[in-house]
């Protein structure tokens, strides 16, 4: 019995052209995507401080920001009303005895609204409340 021989295949032609396009694409893709940075929603001009920073920790911290504008306050970068945010610390002050809370409050920001997150806080039972400046000669 005698077999056929089988010829030898070609292998295919790879078309490294459109390869190299779509990899470009794909290059610039990750390149736009991955440059975006969060960033708060909304612009605030922080108080000037002489002070030094205190050094960062990895505990528990939650931001409040206060704005001079309605609404006027965050939680961290979501618009939140006085009962949406009392409701908030004392739903994270029950889960984590250890809380920090931070304000950033605006140059111009009713000082009314900041004594409203301080209370929130207070009947929260936060025993860390500081407030965020900008350090002379930041930007």
């Amino acid at each position: 019995m005698k077999f056929a021989h089988r010829k030898k295949r070609q292998p295919p032609a790879i078309i490294i052209i459109s390869l190299i396009d779509i990899l470009i694409v794909l290059l610039i893709f990750m390149m736009v995507s991955s440059s975006i940075r969060q960033q708060p929603s909304i612009k605030l001009a922080l108080p000037m401080s002489t002070q030094p920073r205190q050094g960062g920790s990895s505990e528990a911290v939650l931001v409040v920001s206060v704005a001079k504008s309605e609404p006027h306050f965050y939680l961290e970068a979501k618009a939140v009303t006085t009962a949406k945010l009392m409701e908030e610390l004392n739903s994270r002050a029950a889960k984590n005895p250890e809380l920090k809370l931070f304000i950033r409050a605006d140059t111009d920001a009713p000082f009314g609204e900041v004594i409203k997150v301080l209370d929130a806080a207070k009947k929260a039972n936060i025993k860390v409340v500081n407030a965020l400046t900008k350090q002379v000669g930041e930007k």
